[in-house]
């Protein structure tokens, strides 16, 4: 298994969201292979046309407002290529991959995951983190 590296979110790459504070149950929606769902509190996000959930305190530890409305990703992401097909547990649900898609997670030691398509990632991030280069396996 190749080792995460840190990546941290291109320049200019902001979401446009909004919290999701209304007297609902959970609000399920399928995307990325599998049902995902939204409590109240948690974020819908539009990033380019493509709208999905961020549970809100994913949200709120690594977005920060840039106006009323637009946020950008502050914190670093950690990532690896994945070297097979799967899915993986998200807090919203399940997302599927493909071979080479990018395995991404809030956190170094690999929790709090997700997966994205590798055009789109590196669209999104680059190499080297808050702290700098940094790699943990």
């Amino acid at each position: 298994m190749s080792e995460l590296r840190e990546y941290r979110r291109r320049d200019r790459t902001r979401v446009t969201a909004t919290q999701l504070d209304l007297d609902m149950e959970n609000l399920t929606y399928r995307k990325w292979g599998g049902v995902q769902a939204a409590a109240p509190g948690d974020w819908l996000v539009n990033r380019e046309g493509e709208a999905y959930t961020i549970d809100r305190e994913v949200f709120e530890r690594t977005y920060s407002m840039v106006s009323p409305g637009l946020y950008e990703k502050v914190k670093s992401v950690w990532a690896r290529a994945a070297e097979s097909d799967g899915a993986i547990p998200t807090k919203e649900g399940e997302t599927h991959y493909e071979v080479g898609d990018m395995l991404v997670f809030n956190d170094p030691e690999g929790h709090d995951g997700y997966a994205m398509r590798a055009e789109t990632f590196s669209k999104l991030y680059e190499l080297g983190g808050e702290g700098g280069l940094s790699a943990r396996g």
